[in-house]
């Protein structure tokens, strides 16, 4: 998924205590930890030959064949899908996965990668304002507080009085991504009610799969690019990786790896808790990426960061069911 999007809870996640188990929160921490170094590993890869077209139909395809392997070992009759299902299933593998996984990397080719975590990890407050005026649910004012904060933090993030820093087109893919990623939210919350999760993510990854497979055909990939060397650039610049190691570590540590933490995570502690503490992916991925590729931010940025974080935090709980 993207950095954020495999935090969707299975069936019974509500009935976990409320204070969760220590083991849940090593596994959502140790989650967001993979998915903040992928960050850095997928702008170092989108650097090497490969651009992010090829990188989403490698991930796509990749994921989808080792959760493939993962079902059939575990429980095969998990692949069944009702007619009535795949309408559901399309929308949310293309416009929850095959479009947020390209938009995000995009927006990392084109800004610091803390940055583009960050307004993607808005979505929390959209879901919270589709809930508020789609789904006519009242959420109170901490929707408003929470829409309030993000959009100060994300100000402060752009630093728009000094004539928007940001590259226009990272920011918009940011943006895109935010709102697919929201997407995947509302549509998740309606397909895990009569399918476990990690079926659903794999035939989340399967669509995505086919659908890039049809507007990016598989021999459009530069395929002797895999076996070139690269520099791992930035402070790491003196060491020197094969490009299919890096897409490999987006694979499986990027991807699944952390996927399967956080739904392992959602087993111990409530969903809520589990997403306030994935939270913490693009605050790690800013300081990864300032540790390894350079990438520095501003003070004010950094106060805007802050500021996001909090606001996704209270859409978080405003969104939690009542228990």
């Amino acid at each position: 998924m993207t950095e954020a999007a495999s935090e969707l809870p299975p069936p019974g996640t509500r009935t976990v205590l409320a204070r969760g188990r220590p083991i849940g929160y090593v596994m959502a921490v140790g989650g967001a930890i993979l998915f903040s170094v992928n960050g850095s590993v997928s702008k170092v890869t989108l650097s090497s030959g490969l651009d992010s077209l090829d990188l989403v139909l490698l991930r796509c395809a990749g994921a989808a064949v080792a959760l493939l392997l993962l079902v059939l070992a575990v429980e095969p009759a998990r692949l069944r899908v009702r007619r009535s299902e795949w309408p559901l299933l399309v929308l949310y593998g293309v416009v929850g996965v095959a479009l947020v996984q390209w938009l995000y990397f995009v927006a990392i080719a084109r800004l610091p990668v803390g940055i583009a975590l960050l307004i993607e990890f808005t979505a929390p407050v959209a879901v919270a304002l589709w809930a508020t005026f789609v789904q006519h649910k009242d959420l109170g004012r901490m929707v408003w507080l929470a829409l309030a904060l993000a959009l100060l933090g994300l100000a402060l993030v752009a630093q728009v009085w000094d004539g928007l820093t940001l590259d226009l087109v990272g920011l918009l893919a940011a943006m895109g991504a935010m709102l697919s990623l929201a997407s995947y939210y509302v549509a998740g919350e309606r397909a895990v009610a009569t399918r476990d999760t990690v079926s659903l993510a794999l035939w989340a990854f399967v669509i995505a799969t086919v659908f890039w497979s049809l507007l990016h055909p598989w021999w459009t990939v530069p395929w002797a690019t895999l076996s070139d060397q690269v520099s791992l650039q930035g402070n790491l610049a003196a060491v020197v990786v094969p490009v299919w190691g890096l897409v490999a570590w987006v694979v499986l540590l990027g991807t699944v790896a952390p996927f399967l933490l956080v739904i392992g995570a959602l087993r111990h502690v409530p969903a809520t808790r589990a997403g306030i503490v994935g939270t913490l992916e693009p605050v790690l991925a800013g300081i990864i990426a300032w540790v390894w590729l350079g990438e520095v931010l501003q003070p004010v940025q950094v106060l805007g960061a802050f500021v996001v974080v909090v606001a996704v935090s209270l859409a978080q709980l405003a969104t939690s069911p009542r228990t």
